[in-house]
C-alpha cells in the first residue's frame, strides 16, 4: 500500500518527533493541541483512519472498532495496553503494537528510586527541610539499609531484571516470580520462588507484571496478610494489580512498613484520596517512563509499527 495515500488518526497529542515522521509520509489527521482530540472530531476522523496512533488516553473496543471500518492497525505508545480489546481487533483484522524494550532502562531507574525511597525516605527528608524542621533542630529519624534485604520482582521480565542489576549493586539479595520459571537465574544471581514463599521471604516487593485477568488484584488482602511483617511494597506496574481497600488496611495497620507507588487504582489518584492521608506512603503519578528521550523512543517505535502494519508486515513490537 502507497503509504501516501493512507490516513492515520491521533488519538491525543504526538511527540513532535513522531508527528513530523508520520505527516512527512501519510495523511496525518492529529491533535498537538494536549489532552485528547475532542470526540466528535475523533469519531468523525475515525471513519477514514486506516491507522490509529494511540496515545494511551482512550478505551478501544469493540464500539470504537465499529466505527472505524478501514482500520489496519493500532499502534500504542506504551507497553501496556490493557485498554485495548485485542481479541475485538483480532476479530477484526486489526493488528497491534505497543512499546517494550526501549523504556527499560527509564522505568527500571524509576523502580528502583522507589525502592531507595522506601527504604530512606527521600521525600520525607526533603520535606522535612522544606518545613523548617531540620532548622529547628527537630531529629527526623532513622531508616534502613538496602544492603542485606531480600527483593522480591513479581514479574522478572526486562524491566525486572534491570531492576534486579540495580539492586545487587545495593548489595541485596534478588528473588522472583513468574508463570514460569526463566533459564538464566545462575547467569543474573537470582532465584525462583513460588509467590506466596516470596512474600514471606521479601523486605522488598516489586511489581513488575503486566494487567491481565490473571493479575488483576494479585496483590490483594489474603496476599498482603502472606508478607514478612515490615515488608516494603513498590508498584511500577498498573494500579489493578493491588487491591486498594487491602493495601490501605495493611499500611494502616503497620503489616506493611511502606508502599512506593507510580500507579495507583483509581488513576489518577484524587488528591483528598485516603490512601494518601498515610504517612508510610509516596505516590508518583505514573512517571516512570517519562523522560524526553525514552518518550521520543517511544513514539518512534510506534511510528515504525504503524508503518510495518501499513505495508503487511509484521509489527517490530507487535502485540500477540
Amino acid at each position: 500500500m502507497n503509504l501516501k495515500e493512507c490516513t492515520v488518526v491521533a488519538s491525543g497529542k504526538m511527540r513532535q518527533c513522531a508527528y513530523d515522521k508520520l505527516n512527512d509520509a501519510v495523511r496525518m489527521i492529529g491533535w498537538q493541541q494536549g489532552g485528547r482530540m475532542p470526540q466528535e472530531q475523533f469519531e468523525a476522523a475515525l471513519v477514514e483512519a486506516d491507522a490509529l496512533y494511540s496515545t494511551g488516553n482512550l478505551r478501544i473496543d469493540e464500539a470504537l472498532l465499529a466505527k472505524a471500518p478501514k482500520l489496519k492497525v493500532i499502534a500504542q505508545a506504551s507497553v501496556g495496553y490493557d485498554n485495548i480489546d485485542v481479541a475485538a481487533c483480532a476479530a477484526r483484522g486489526v493488528v497491534v503494537g505497543n512499546t517494550p524494550g526501549v523504556l527499560v532502562d527509564a522505568v527500571a531507574d524509576w523502580a528502583y528510586a522507589l525502592i531507595l525511597d522506601s527504604a530512606r525516605n527521600l521525600v520525607k527528608a526533603a520535606a522535612h527541610v522544606k518545613s523548617g524542621l531540620w532548622g529547628q533542630r527537630k531529629p527526623f529519624g532513622l531508616t534502613t539499609d538496602l544492603a542485606g534485604k531480600t527483593l522480591g520482582i513479581i514479574g522478572m521480565g526486562d524491566i525486572g531484571s534491570a531492576v534486579a542489576r540495580r539492586a545487587q549493586a545495593s548489595k541485596m539479595r534478588v528473588i522472583y516470580h513468574n508463570r514460569r520459571q526463566r533459564g538464566d537465574d545462575g547467569q543474573l544471581g537470582v532465584k525462583y520462588f513460588s509467590l506466596d514463599d516470596l512474600l514471606r521471604q521479601a523486605d522488598f516487593i516489586l511489581l513488575a507484571v503486566t494487567l491481565n485477568p490473571s493479575t488483576k488484584k494479585m496483590i490483594d488482602a489474603q496476599a498482603l496478610a502472606k508478607c514478612k511483617p515490615g515488608a516494603r511494597l513498590i508498584n511500577i506496574s498498573r494500579g489493578g494489580v493491588v487491591d486498594t481497600e487491602a493495601l490501605y488496611d495493611a499500611l494502616q495497620s503497620g503489616r506493611l512498613a511502606y508502599a512506593a507507588l507510580d500507579v495507583t487504582d483509581p488513576e489518577p489518584l484524587p488528591g483528598e484520596h485516603k490512601l494518601l492521608t498515610l504517612s508510610n506512603v509516596t505516590v508518583t503519578p505514573h512517571v516512570a517512563s517519562a523522560t524526553a528521550e525514552t518518550r521520543d523512543a517511544m513514539a518512534l517505535l510506534t511510528v515504525e509499527n504503524i508503518f510495518a502494519g501499513l505495508q503487511g508486515k509484521p509489527l517490530p513490537a507487535q502485540v500477540r
